[in-house]
């Protein structure tokens, strides 16, 4: 019973103009900063290496390199903080979390890029889902 008048109240705060992403693809994440009475929009630029939680407490961790230094900043998915979420490129992996990049070095730390359908009129279509 409870449950159920927790998720009414949380369905009215969910976000719906998220574009759909996953673990392993590059991501720019508009973040809002307020500084004194004013506000600005910074992009962060990133691998998306793990998502947890479901519905309004629902997270999503970026990692970046700056300086040769690996920087990772996790975003709560629902938060009015960030402005939009742009997918950059989607990466082909096979974990549900790269906890693995924090350890590579160089090229090593690349994640290949999924590969895109082609349609018969050479657009490219939605990315092709792997079928087990």
């Amino acid at each position: 019973m409870i449950n159920q008048l927790i998720q009414a109240v949380e369905q009215s705060d969910l976000r719906s103009d998220l574009p759909a992403f996953a673990i392993g693809d590059t991501v720019t994440v508009h973040v809002r900063i307020i500084e004194g009475g004013k506000q600005r929009i910074q992009p962060y630029q990133g691998v998306v290496i793990a998502r947890r939680g479901r519905g309004i407490g629902e997270t999503f961790t970026v990692r970046r390199i700056v300086n040769n230094e690996g920087v990772e900043r996790i975003f709560p998915l629902h938060s009015p903080k960030i402005a939009k979420v742009e997918v950059v490129r989607s990466g082909h992996v096979r974990r549900a979390k790269l906890y693995y990049l924090r350890d590579r070095v160089g090229k090593a730390r690349r994640v290949k890029e999924r590969k895109r359908v082609v349609t018969a009129k050479g657009a490219a279509a939605a990315p092709a889902e792997a079928t087990a």
